[in-house]
């Protein structure tokens, strides 16, 4: 089933309660400024009858005079509400886009973390920034035009009654039909809108990965391959532009087709009366006009149609996003650790990514507080998945994990983590400069707390070679920067967390020799006093280790300290021997 199958329709009510409501104020004084404004342009079809049969035939200088200065002081009225309206709605229809794409992206940083490895990055994007934008035509203009189109078009319809009944009800029919014709037609539409907040979505996924891997792409000479990707997504969203094109522009036909025919039907009605003497030639122009003043907001209806059908199937998207329940969503999390000591207990725990596949199976061990604990094994043994465990980024499928005594399912995720420090493998940097990203889990640290930190990981070996020094600016994801300078970056912004739980994924995998030997040290002190999780495919860095687990599919296939293992002659001393060979 695809996405866009599996939305619930957004309803009117909850829009109304949502996002009309809130803005009634905005909304209200719209409505008066655009009912203003259609009831000054009303001004022009009465003088039109007004000069052509008094003022003129009975050459009332005086009385046209007024009669421009009434004309004129209308054009006026319209022009400065027309200008009003537009500063207010549009402007607070900008403020609502602001406030959502603020709301979407607080509830998107808010997800698991296993939401982010199924989403691509530029898919949420779009669904922050896009699809989002929509709303505008609820609460900008395009909402005050419609009210004010539809008063216009009731006004205008009372005096069409009054100057002739039988043409009146002669326009009636054909408007009837566009009005069933537009309202299939906007039902056909909003699917097709939704599925391009889709395409939108994976087109943009697609084109920020493309230039986030740009390098890869010339390493291998993957140019034509990425062109013609993007070109196929670029096509799939030009052929769903067309499908609403056609539909909007047949009803933008019909209404010209229909109301051309109702046009010819009064002129044909309106030359008789005429004739017969039932009707002035003043009353046929002030109809005529009257007409155009009916039917132009009828024929603007189209247009604003599509604009509220975009807005309902982009708030579809973002209600589908908003639904998502958060990390912490279930209600159970409510415990608050003013300390935590680190004492971790893994008590028969399981995971699995997919239904049926479990990667961690039945895994039990304790890491008492202040110790460090090493994970060992081949690659996909499921070393990296126990640390995400460990860090409440899983969640276990079955089993417990305790720190300090209690449940982690039940500590508020916010308390936990506010003491909890990571040095991941890919040592993700931000654009901007050294210090900003070194700072970054505590923006107020002092300018002391800052170079400890900066001696702590021997970031400054680096550094001091910069003509800006730690002010120097990385690039995007830090690519400037050599692999082992971007992880020391990563180990200095943990020292300067100063967490009670350290998580160290391949924290020296980028390291030369050299920067190894140094980063040992700081390392060492880092892990002072702190529950560490170390993992690391180079064994030589974790023979000081309180305990090793060495995990084979998900099991613990041994477990103890560096020399103890390679007593046993086991699966540990094997991984060893083999990497002292090499």
């Amino acid at each position: 089933m695809s996405k866009s199958k599996k939305l619930h329709n957004v309803t009117v009510a909850q829009v109304f309660k949502t996002i009309i409501w809130p803005r009634k104020k905005y909304l209200t004084v719209g409505l008066a400024l655009i009912t203003i404004s259609r009831l000054a342009g009303l001004v022009l079809p009465g003088a039109s009858k007004f000069l052509v049969d008094d003022v003129i035939p009975n050459n009332d200088l005086s009385m046209l005079k007024w009669l421009i200065i009434a004309v004129a002081a209308a054009i006026v009225i319209q022009a400065v509400t027309s200008f009003a309206l537009t500063q207010i709605l549009s402007v607070e229809a900008q403020h609502l886009i602001s406030q959502l794409r603020a709301k979407v992206q607080r509830h998107i940083i808010q997800l698991p973390v296993r939401f982010f490895d199924n989403t691509k990055t530029g898919e949420l994007v779009s669904r922050i920034m896009t699809d989002v934008e929509g709303v505008r035509n609820l609460v900008g203009t395009g909402f005050a035009q419609m009210i004010g189109g539809v008063l216009t078009s009731l006004i205008c319809l009372v005096l069409l009654i009054v100057i002739s009944p039988l043409m009146t009800l002669y326009v009636l029919f054909p408007v009837a039909i566009f009005g069933v014709i537009s309202l299939k037609a906007f039902g056909k539409i909003r699917p097709i809108f939704r599925e391009r907040g889709v395409i939108n979505a994976e087109v943009t996924g697609r084109l920020t990965e493309t230039l986030g891997g740009v390098r890869v792409i010339k390493g291998f000479n993957a140019e034509e391959q990425e062109i013609k990707t993007f070109e196929d997504g670029v096509t799939r969203l030009f052929l769903n532009v067309k499908k609403s094109l056609v539909t909007t522009s047949f009803v933008t036909s019909a209404a010209t087709l229909l109301l051309g025919l109702a046009s010819a039907g009064i002129m044909a009605i309106g030359g008789y009366q005429i004739m017969s003497g039932a009707l002035t030639f003043g009353d046929f122009l002030a109809f005529t006009l009257y007409l155009g003043f009916m039917i132009a907001p009828i024929l603007q209806m189209s247009n604003i149609g599509s604009q509220f059908t975009e807005a309902f199937a982009g708030l579809d998207r973002t209600q589908e996003i908003l639904n998502t329940p958060l990390e912490d969503a279930n209600g159970h999390r409510n415990l608050q650790l003013d300390h935590i000591h680190g004492n971790i207990t893994f008590d028969n725990v399981a995971f699995a990514y997919e239904a049926g596949k479990e990667v961690v199976k039945g895994i039990s061990f304790n890491a008492p507080a202040g110790s460090v604990t090493a994970l060992v094994g081949t690659s996909g043994s499921g070393k990296t998945t126990i640390a995400g465990l460990a860090a409440s980024f899983l969640n276990p499928e079955s089993g417990t994990i305790t720190v300090d005594g209690h449940d982690l399912q039940t500590i508020s995720l916010k308390s936990y983590r506010s003491r909890l420090g990571v040095v991941l493998q890919d040592d993700f940097l931000f654009e901007g400069t050294i210090k900003q990203n070194i700072l970054f889990p505590r923006p107020n640290a002092t300018e002391a707390q800052l170079q400890q930190a900066v001696e702590a990981a021997y970031v400054q070996e680096f550094t001091n070679r910069f003509e800006d020094g730690l002010d120097t600016l990385i690039g995007e994801r830090g690519v400037k920067l050599s692999g082992g300078q971007r992880q020391r970056i990563a180990i200095a912004r943990a020292v300067l967390a100063d967490p009670r739980i350290l998580i160290l994924d391949e924290a020296t995998s980028n390291l030369d020799t050299e920067s190894e030997s140094l980063i040992q040290e700081s390392l060492k002190n880092l892990m002072k006093g702190r529950t560490t999780f170390v993992i690391a495919h180079r064994l030589s860095t974790i023979r000081q280790a309180d305990q090793i687990l060495v995990i084979e599919q998900g099991r613990i296939a041994e477990q103890g300290r560096h020399d103890e293992l390679l007593e046993k002659q086991g699966r540990y001393y094997q991984l060893y021997t083999y990497q002292a060979r090499i």
